[in-house]
């Protein structure tokens, strides 16, 4: 566990970040030190597995406002681990709001395009059926509605393909693999947008200085959040192998050796969704913002990553 509790003359809110060790609850920690006293708790202290552990942590910290980064994400584990998944990506967000609710707190949660099948021809809203292909899509349907019916006030966050300088992600695999190999196969056949880690912390950011500062914050329920645009991973996985290459690094792949396939011919273990697109209009309208393009970001972390050389870490 590890705070920070900015300079204040009065009350200072806290603000608990679960899940503080992963891409997101780092950018968590970054972008909510301006807002109050934060703490921040990974496994090790708060193993969403563990009910007990959930809860005590709840009435230890009683914070203003919990912010629940933590999670189940290995999407094909998920497929043979069904119960740890649901203990962690549906009880646990479940009884974070109770207790939130408790406490008369807000309960800030993270969800998926997963939820969604994939079918519809168009970007989806928060009023499109949901419908999960795989356990871990599920599991996340599971805990946006536990979130939801708990009765505290609450905001979830359905996000896609989230990639960060800090843990692993598709950006960083790519990166590392064109490094040493002479060919990639990438499914070019899904698409959606790829979404940093340091913007859904801003975003979040932006919303809870709202709530604990305007007479009318930001509703509850449920928003989509996602960088503007869509591509493919193969896309996706082009992009980084070009810019990189612009940037000199020495590269064993070209972008030409970045070879589309079907998903069926990846194999994955758990079904995607062939269409992740997020239309983030409501979010936009509430907090009275524009989102960037996903390359901005796609960018700005692979020149992080070429400027500290941290390909490999």
């Amino acid at each position: 566990m590890h705070d920070r509790d900015p300079q204040s003359g009065g009350e200072v809110d806290t603000i608990l970040i679960i899940g503080a060790q992963g891409q997101l609850g780092q950018e968590l920690f970054r972008s909510l030190s301006l807002l109050g006293r934060v703490v921040a708790v990974g496994r090790d202290t708060c193993d969403l597995a563990s009910a007990e552990q959930v809860v005590a942590t709840m009435r230890s910290v009683k914070p203003r406002v919990v912010v629940n980064a933590g999670g189940y994400t290995a999407v094909d584990a998920a497929e043979t681990n069904a119960d740890v998944a649901h203990a962690v990506n549906a009880v646990a967000p479940g009884l974070l709001a109770a207790e939130a609710k408790a406490l008369n707190g807000l309960m800030v949660h993270y969800s998926t395009d997963y939820v969604f099948d994939g079918a519809k021809s168009t970007p989806y809203t928060e009023d499109d059926e949901t419908s999960p292909l795989s356990v871990y899509g599920r599991s996340k349907l599971d805990g946006e509605l536990a979130v939801s019916q708990a009765g505290a006030v609450h905001w979830i966050f359905r996000t896609s393909w989230v990639f960060g300088l800090q843990g692993g992600n598709f950006l960083k695999s790519i990166a590392r693999a064109a490094l040493s190999r002479e060919s990639l196969s990438v499914v070019a056949d899904q698409v959606g947008a790829p979404t940093p880690a340091s913007l859904l912390a801003d975003i979040t950011a932006l919303a809870i200085h709202g709530y604990l500062n305007s007479a009318t914050p930001m509703p509850c329920g449920v928003y989509h959040v996602a960088a503007q645009g869509e591509t493919s991973w193969h896309g996706y996985a082009r992009h980084i192998v070009e810019t990189l290459s612009r940037s000199g690094v020495p590269l064993a792949v070209t972008p030409e050796c970045v070879r589309p396939i079907a998903a069926v011919e990846y194999g994955s273990v758990a079904a995607r969704p062939a269409n992740s697109r997020l239309d983030t209009s409501k979010l936009r309208a509430a907090l009275h913002i524009e989102l960037p393009d996903w390359r901005e970001g796609v960018n700005r972390v692979l020149a992080q990553i070429v400027e500290g050389r941290r390909l490999l870490g």
